[in-house]
């Protein structure tokens, strides 16, 4: 319990800065538009969302696939594919934004027999609450419907709220802190109960030249399915933008501590705005 007490006062500490005012326009610094502005617009391919939004009347695509090993398993291996995420820019500084399903598979060197299925989908806004020199802060809603299959969908609804706050310095380096807290419930074959989690997530990226971004990434559940503990996990990657408007990237994660569904994961993907 203790732990959760001090996660919730990250979270707060993250919120907080929304309450003052924002600085004049001709002061602020976008982190989102410009030469290299969609690597930061892009949600992919860190776990914790981007502070911007879609700019209105723009829309964006992003996708990959992941490759990893299955924790306490010699031999496991788990693909999931093709983690799609579409984003449609509206008024106000918001986006509305889905996930379909996405397509699991799992083996198990002989131990059982290979799964595969559909996890859910999820759909959710998201919203910038200020922006000022050199941060910004953002209110994003989840709601995940319950759909997919039995293997890997979910049992019911769920949802998730998320706090962002940036910071872009006048240099290459961004920092970006979120604090979430989520409701969901694990597939049917897996019992399909409920369980809470909060979830804070650490990134510091390093903007190499306009194309190529470095990011790195440490995150944590407080439960990673019912009955469950704290889970720990960091990655780290790279970004290019071939143009303006597209972005290829390359990502290496691992467990730390508990368990976030693997041991260690490669992924690939891109990003495009149209």
């Amino acid at each position: 319990m203790k732990k959760h007490w001090h996660v919730m006062l990250l979270g707060l500490a993250a919120i907080a800065p929304a309450c003052l005012p924002a600085a004049h326009a001709s002061n602020v610094i976008n982190p989102c538009a410009g030469p290299s502005g969609l690597l930061g617009l892009l949600d992919r391919p860190t776990v914790a969302d981007s502070s911007c939004v879609v700019p209105d009347g723009k829309a964006v695509l992003e996708a990959g696939i992941a490759a990893g090993n299955l924790p306490g398993l010699p031999g496991g291996v788990g693909d999931t594919l093709p983690n799609l995420e579409l984003r449609f820019g509206l008024p106000d500084q918001s986006e509305f934004v889905w996930l379909p399903p996405n397509y699991q598979y799992m083996a198990f060197n002989g131990q059982a027999p290979a799964v595969s299925g559909f996890g859910a989908t999820t759909i959710g806004l998201k919203h910038v609450l200020g922006t000022t020199q050199h941060w910004q802060w953002t209110a994003e809603a989840l709601a995940t419907l319950p759909s997919g299959d039995a293997q890997f969908g979910s049992n019911g609804v769920g949802g998730a709220a998320n706090a962002i706050v940036s910071y872009s310095s006048s240099g290459p380096l961004g920092v970006s802190f979120q604090m979430g807290v989520s409701s969901q419930t694990e597939p049917t074959l897996a019992g399909g109960q409920r369980y809470t989690s909060f979830n804070p997530d650490l990134v510091v990226t390093w903007l190499w030249n306009p194309r190529f971004q470095f990011y790195g990434e440490v995150y944590a559940q407080s439960s990673s399915g019912y009955d469950q503990g704290w889970g720990t996990a960091a990655d780290g990657g790279i970004q290019y933008l071939i143009n303006r408007n597209f972005e290829l990237d390359l990502e290496e994660g691992v467990s730390v501590q508990g368990n976030l569904g693997f041991s260690n994961y490669t992924g690939a993907g891109l990003g495009v705005m149209f």
